[in-house]
């Protein structure tokens, strides 16, 4: 199985055609990142529910219209070929999933690039906390909550959050650690009962894969940037553009830079 270890290279594979799996664990040390595009005439919108919503949508870099490089996060990419997949919707239906979006650029575009979760995991695991999806070679369970996020006159949506069992201990210090990392969704929002947010079974993810949780292991549920794509369902603009769940953009920063 393919692994690239360096942004650039994994970009790379992306772009030829040989990279399509989730990026848990890819390119360790580097900032992974959401993919939301939009129409122009939308941006303001979502920009402003991104602001309104940091835990969920915190957003790294902003491409200009039509420009499909994101210059601050990753000079030289092109958001067009360097993730591993991605979703197309039209009036908020998921119409097809593809490797490349280059037959569906268009000159009016804008591409948010928004923190991922996947960027703290290097801090877990040199913390000696378990990460699970890794371990098991997954992709990250993800589940759509009871909670609302702040919605504006166009976006709303029900707050997305991906989970990691921990032992009671271990979660303490996951608090400690992902706290840190505020651009990457920083520390849980809920540890413990999943009905508190509305989550019934944890063995049946939304997104991503169901993994194991051992005995005296709690559920731990972090905010998740997949909450951009329930709204866009809600919303139903005529065209949008995201990442697969757990496809990500792997950009040029060091995790240390989204660190407080």
């Amino acid at each position: 199985m393919l692994n690239p270890t360096i942004p650039t290279e994994f970009r790379h594979l992306c772009r030829v055609g040989q990279l399509d799996r989730p990026t848990p664990g890819l390119a360790p040390g580097y900032v992974q990142a959401n993919l939301v595009v939009l129409p122009y005439d939308l941006a303001f919108e979502f920009l402003l529910f991104c602001l309104r919503n940091p835990k969920p949508c915190p957003i790294l870099d902003v491409t200009d219209v039509g420009d499909p490089e994101p210059k601050l996060i990753a000079l030289g990419a092109d958001i067009r070929t360097d993730l591993p997949r991605y979703c197309i919707f039209r009036h908020g239906q998921l119409i097809e999933e593809t490797t490349d979006i280059c037959e569906f650029w268009r000159d009016d575009l804008v591409a948010f690039l928004i923190g991922c979760s996947f960027s703290f995991e290097t801090a877990m695991l040199n913390a000696g906390l378990s990460v699970r999806h890794i371990e098991e070679s997954k992709n990250v369970p993800m589940y759509k909550t009871s909670i609302d996020c702040l919605a504006n006159r166009t976006f709303s949506s029900p707050l997305v959050v991906s989970m990691r069992p921990l032992t009671p201990q271990d979660a303490i210090r996951a608090v400690e650690v992902t706290s840190r990392f505020a651009k990457a969704h920083g520390s849980p929002i809920h540890i413990g009962n999943p009905e508190q947010l509305g989550i019934t079974d944890l063995s049946c993810p939304d997104y991503g894969d169901a993994v194991t949780i051992r005995e005296g292991e709690v559920p731990v549920f972090w905010a998740c940037g997949v909450t951009t794509q329930t709204a866009i369902a809600r919303a139903k603009p005529e065209f949008a553009i995201t990442h697969a769940p757990g496809h990500m953009f792997i950009s040029d920063w060091r995790d240390e830079m989204l660190a407080s």
